[in-house]
């Protein structure tokens, strides 16, 4: 990215070497973090086009719309890119059972970690 650029108005998101840009997603009710997924090209332009989150799974290698199986959507309220463009911050409306975690919880970061008598451990909050 060239000096200056972080000023620019054009869309030209930076996809990493396997192509894909982090997502970082939060709920538009209350701007807490719901969760960080991974989007290709086509994921990011179908979530924009539609209004409906889609997100590369880079376990199954697969696109997906959040939601087409267990019901809990997410429709875009806004999309934000960072100032380097390698980076999406998505706010978005949750539906179905207003969850964004496939564990049923409302975030995929539920989990504190805390200081053990001999390591660190994670504590469910």
């Amino acid at each position: 990215m060239q000096k200056g650029d972080e000023e620019s108005t054009v869309f030209a998101p930076r996809y990493d070497d396997n192509g894909l840009i982090p997502a970082i997603v939060t709920d538009a009710k209350d701007g807490s973090v719901v969760m960080l997924a991974y989007m290709n090209a086509e994921a990011l332009r179908l979530t924009l086009e539609t209004g409906e989150a889609h997100y590369w799974s880079r376990s199954r290698g697969e696109l997906w719309r959040k939601g087409a199986t267990s019901g809990d959507t997410q429709k875009v309220v806004e999309v934000r890119l960072d100032c380097d463009q390698d980076a999406v911050l998505l706010s978005v409306s949750l539906g179905g059972r207003g969850v964004a975690c496939h564990t049923g919880r409302h975030s995929c970061f539920y989990r504190r970690v805390s200081r053990g008598s001999q390591r660190y451990e994670l504590e469910i909050i």
